[in-house]
């Protein structure tokens, strides 16, 4: 099929355009920008006037749920729900029932995203068995059955000796390793940020100590063994000002941010907001303030979802005894917007932050519109209002902070591999 979008607002973060033109696809590929190939005839035609032509975008942090927790949502629902937020590649965390640690549940994995309509997965191994801490799994074998980096989701590695031996295992096959940056002890029952809001409300806090203790473990580690870094979801100033001070000292750091934490801060709890209930924890408004600048001046390389579908039962409950966590897929767009004209960075800017920066994490030859790459395309009205519904999210998933809100952005289409996975003209 030959497939021309004409009369959109082109943008290739990846290299550097941003201009009115038209795209031209084939066989799956882009093979043209601007000018058609010869002997194009296009069997048929989008008109994106007034839209943004953009890459398919890339996140860095989707739970599926599957395999094991189904009841709170299937790769069917979760699909749908990328789909329609535009994102054709994600990775997923080691966290199902049972754990990624073994060739044989990633290659299952891989197999049931394998349907025309679903997004490019790209799972997370397991690394180490169960995510207990104690073994490191065959990393080996995690890598050719399809795990492009290792990591413990929200488990962390009690046991250093295990966590440095497992780094140096990984430097010497040049896997990378993905963790989250949060000491077990320091935060052991808590639930929010460790301040004015949790003292008030009477909730057991989870203080910034917890994320930069873990952190400057994680840091040397990395320096002493070489691996390649990557910090999913730093939540604070002093964790973030930890990370810059590292790269400078030539440590392989990457990290990331989750779109929650580019709004919202510990007031956001309110009354007792369940849908606030988040790992890591909203943080200060001085640590939201300051993860908006880094991720502006690329401090933070990524911005990602931190989709994480939770059934009501897991919500529905006092703040202390909810499920953290709040899909995400289908606000990653909008909530990138909202930052991006908050802070006045450029769109190109913003967009890259959800394309070729989280692809350049994960290694893929994604999140771009070059000719000759996979038409995965994002078309989207930057101009046109959202409102965060239960009805309106096709994740299973219901549990965002942000229902009622008014967000800026709406997909129109979805083409992955130049196949229209999500028709949204008319919504």
């Amino acid at each position: 099929m030959k497939l021309k979008i004409s009369n959109g607002r082109v943008i290739d973060p990846a290299s550097g355009l941003d201009q009115q033109t038209d795209v031209y696809i084939a066989d799956g590929r882009i093979v043209g920008i601007g000018n058609a190939p010869q002997d194009f005839e296009a069997s048929a035609t989008i008109d994106a006037r007034g839209c943004v032509v953009a890459p398919g975008f890339v996140d860095l942090a989707a739970r599926l749920r599957e395999p094991g927790f189904e009841y709170k949502a299937t790769l069917e629902s979760e699909m749908a729900a990328a789909a329609a937020g535009g994102v054709t590649s994600l990775a997923c965390p080691p966290d199902t029932d049972p754990v990624l640690d073994e060739p044989g549940l990633v290659e299952m994995l891989k197999h049931r995203a394998r349907l025309p309509e679903f997004a490019n997965v790209y799972p997370i191994g397991a690394l180490t068995t169960g995510l207990k801490g104690r073994h490191l799994t065959e990393m080996s074998e995690l890598s050719d059955a399809g795990c492009v980096a290792f990591g413990q989701a929200t488990t962390a590695i009690v046991d250093t000796q295990v966590l440095m031996r497992a780094m140096q295992y990984a430097a010497t096959f040049d896997y990378p390793v993905w963790l989250q940056a949060l000491d077990p002890y320091l935060a052991r029952n808590g639930v929010a940020h460790d301040g004015e809001v949790a003292a008030r409300l009477g909730l057991a806090g989870i203080p910034v100590a917890a994320e930069t203790v873990a952190l400057g473990t994680l840091l040397l580690l990395a320096q002493e063994t070489g691996v390649r870094l990557h910090i999913t979801r730093v939540s604070s100033a002093a964790g973030l000002d930890m990370i810059r001070i590292g790269r400078e000292q030539g440590i392989k750091v990457t990290c990331d941010v989750s779109a929650h934490h580019l709004h919202l801060c510990e007031n956001d709890i309110g009354f007792f907001n369940s849908h606030a209930r988040l790992d890591p924890p909203l943080r200060s408004q001085r640590d939201r303030d300051a993860l908006r600048q880094g991720l502006a001046d690329g401090s933070i390389d990524a911005l990602c979802s931190d989709h994480t579908p939770v059934d009501d039962d897991g919500k529905q409950v006092p703040f202390g005894e909810a499920e953290a966590g709040a899909t995400g897929l289908e606000l990653l767009l909008p909530l990138t917007l909202k930052w991006a004209a908050e802070m006045k960075v450029p769109l190109s800017t913003a967009l890259a932050r959800i394309t070729t920066d989280p692809a350049r994490i994960l290694g893929l030859k994604a999140g771009t519109l070059a000719v000759g790459a996979a038409a995965d395309v994002c078309i989207f009205d930057p101009q046109a209002e959202v409102l965060i519904s239960r009805s309106g999210l096709k994740s299973q998933g219901k549990n965002t902070p942000f229902l009622g809100y008014s967000l800026p952005g709406r997909v129109k289409a979805t083409l992955l591999d130049g196949k229209l996975i999500y028709d949204g003209l008319f919504a």
